[in-house]
């Protein structure tokens, strides 16, 4: 591809042998000539490397100012690309790079960016902070990333993004990735970028090919004891599971916790110092399930998920395409797994529509599968555990002295037992969880969870707005998440429940926030709609 010695041993070091398909086209683009790149491929496809290494090659060390920006949506995603970025280059000499996020002191940040740092990998947020308060200049950037572009936009950075970009060059390079084409994306490249070429990987807005798509349908009742199954049924599993709202994330954890499961939540109400403590335990497989909501969750690269498992399954289709790319990368195989109610079935039509990819109706495992299931985990944690011989020794007269009048096979079977009793005594009487057949819309319409919700949100702290827009002016659910997270103070908020009426539409949103987002949609304009509040109710 012709990248340089010192790149390629750092490459080397890393144990990559092949590049991946993004990576086979953006290099050799980016190193044969200046140019604007759109780069469309799912998360977790080798991104980094392919806007990382072009970039590091066109690095002057002996220039101590920045030439490289790169803008992530998160922290983690942040801190990941930096990491990449060091390991790219370990063997050029001088480079310096620079992470700058929130939730971290600043003070420091500055002082690394005042010592002339090359490369610097930020967030919006804190960049454009540094910019006020003119710690930083820009002023000769040669290379600017905008990474997981569709994620900052729906996480309320555009206004930052564009004034990040008011304060770097006219002729520098800008190279855009993307998991989806977000509509506000093609803004951007209209008043960013020159002629871009446009490298797309697979489909536009699709998911990973490697990546099964499976949906159980229970009773809305029974939506955790599900989930309780697929985890027994995949004894191995490492996954994140998505919960609608910060208070079912914290009760689903909860209650796995408390039921033996190797769990933890991810939410909003973490403080950075909880959020990092976690994620560590996570990444180190201490957890084997991470509980989280879409928001906590976003801009989180870990690798070798076996499984990502919707609780409830998202409104936005494009929530659900970055859901699932967080498993099935690098070409392994991933299995993301719904569970939905009868009522939910037309959801997974509309998801095999976008994605273009089918979905695999199965039943919830019973006793017998998944007791099979984990006893050749247990054979297999047997047969593969470490003998230690020496340590051993002293004991293995006595132990065979006190065996002596049992067999072989009572030997094992008793070792079953004492190991097995806990899953066979659990499902001894275990319930079917599966809908067997679809309820009249009557019996349907009649159940609890399917009443008209008058007004109430899905928990003590959400409150329902009703505004005067509907499905007569065209509006869609991903705009209105967007209108409303732009709200001052908004950003990293909880959207529950969206309903769009003929001429209406009513949303979920924090009750503390709901004054604020109110106040921020009355009398606006969005595409020549005007918005007025019809209804607020708690």
């Amino acid at each position: 591809m012709g990248l340089s010695p010192e790149i390629m041993k750092g490459i080397k070091s890393l144990g990559f042998e092949n590049a991946t398909p993004i990576q086979e086209k953006v290099i050799p683009a980016l190193l044969e000539k200046k140019q604007d790149i759109i780069g469309l491929a799912q998360t977790g496809t080798g991104k980094t490397a392919a806007f990382g290494l072009p970039s590091l090659e066109q690095i002057d060390t002996k220039a101590a100012y920045p030439q490289i920006l790169v803008l992530s949506p998160t922290r983690e995603l942040c801190l990941q690309i930096a990491r990449d970025m060091e390991s790219f280059s370990r063997y050029i000499d001088g480079i310096k790079i620079a992470a700058v996020y929130g939730g971290a002191a600043i003070d420091k940040q500055i002082s690394a960016l005042k010592n002339g740092a090359n490369v610097i990998v930020a967030t919006p947020g804190r960049i454009y902070d540094i910019i006020r308060r003119k710690k930083i200049d820009l002023s000769k950037v040669s290379t600017l990333v905008l990474d997981e572009a569709d994620e900052m936009l729906k996480m309320g950075f555009r206004e930052d993004v564009d004034a990040i970009l008011e304060h770097t060059p006219v002729n520098k390079n800008t190279l855009l990735f993307s998991a989806t084409m977000a509509p506000g994306i093609l803004s951007i490249t209209k008043n960013y970028m020159q002629s871009p070429l446009e490298i797309t990987i697979g489909k536009k807005n699709s998911v990973a090919e490697n990546l099964s798509h499976i949906y159980h349908t229970v009773q809305s009742r029974d939506r955790y004891n599900a989930l309780k199954r697929v985890v027994d049924y995949y004894p191995e599993i490492y996954g994140i599971v998505f919960c609608r709202t910060r208070i079912e994330t914290k009760d689903v954890a909860s209650k796995l916790m408390g039921d033996g499961y190797n769990s933890e939540a991810l939410h909003g109400d973490l403080s950075q110092a909880q959020r990092d403590y976690v994620m560590q335990k996570f990444r180190e497989k201490n957890i084997r399930i991470l509980v989280a909501t879409d928001v906590a969750a976003r801009g989180l690269d870990v690798n070798n998920l076996t499984h990502v498992i919707n609780f409830n399954l998202p409104d936005d289709p494009e929530v659900y395409t970055h859901r699932t790319g967080r498993t099935g990368r690098a070409g392994k195989e991933g299995v993301a797994v719904s569970i939905i109610s009868q009522r939910e079935k037309n959801k997974i039509f509309q998801l095999e529509r976008v994605i273009n990819k089918k979905f695999e109706n199965k039943l919830i495992p019973g006793k017998k599968e998944i007791c099979e299931r984990q006893l050749v985990k247990l054979i297999d944690k047997l047969k593969n555990s470490p003998v230690g011989h020496n340590q051993l020794h002293d004991y293995m007269a006595e132990a065979n002295d006190l065996l002596k009048d049992l067999s072989k096979e009572e030997i094992i079977e008793r070792f079953v037992s004492l190991e097995f009793n806990r899953i066979l005594d659990y499902y001894k009487n275990a319930p079917d969880l599966n809908v067997s057949e679809k309820p009249s819309k009557r019996r349907e319409r009649s159940k609890p969870e399917n009443r008209k919700r008058n007004g109430k949100g899905s928990g003590k702290n959400m409150s329902r707005i009703l505004f005067n827009v509907g499905k007569g002016k065209n509006i869609t659910k991903l705009e209105i998440i967007k209108l409303c997270v732009g709200a001052p103070g908004a950003r990293n908020s909880e959207i529950g429940q969206i309903e769009i009426f003929k001429r209406a539409f009513a949303v979920e949103v924090e009750k503390k926030l709901a004054n604020s987002i109110i106040k921020e949609l009355n009398g606006s304009s969005h595409k020549g709609i005007s918005f007025n509040q019809r209804e607020s109710r708690q």
